[in-house]
């Protein structure tokens, strides 16, 4: 008797751990789904100017805002066009965070890129 109830245990829990499996790749599929870069930026370092460039056509409702590494907002774009370029004659060497944010201010993407001067 004790061995049926093992094996009822036993099947039990390999079902609910093959369901939290499928749950755990779904999540996982979605998190790799949502790394789909929006923007590529180049040159990084870069030393006069940088540009930025849709990979897919661009919303003129974006906005591109610019942060200095202890997080003041140096840039903003408020139009942002397939492709930008910011001129960084202002710019002091050292790394910058740039966001990418629709209407809502929601970030649609974020990264980093160095000033080289």
């Amino acid at each position: 008797m004790n061995k049926f109830y093992l094996i009822i245990l036993f099947i039990f829990f390999t079902i609910v751990t093959n369901a939290q499996l499928k749950g755990i790749e779904v999540n996982v599929k979605t998190i790799e789904e949502l790394s789909v870069k929006v923007i590529k930026f180049y040159p990084n370092p870069a030393t006069s100017v940088i540009n930025f460039e849709f990979i897919q056509p661009v919303q003129k409702d974006y906005t591109l805002q610019v942060y200095n590494f202890v997080g003041k907002k140096v840039y903003e774009l408020f139009s942002v066009s397939q492709k930008t370029i910011i001129p960084l004659g202002e710019f002091y060497r050292g790394v910058y965070i740039f966001q990418l944010r629709d209407k809502g201010g929601r970030i649609v993407e974020s990264g980093k890129f160095q000033v080289a001067k």
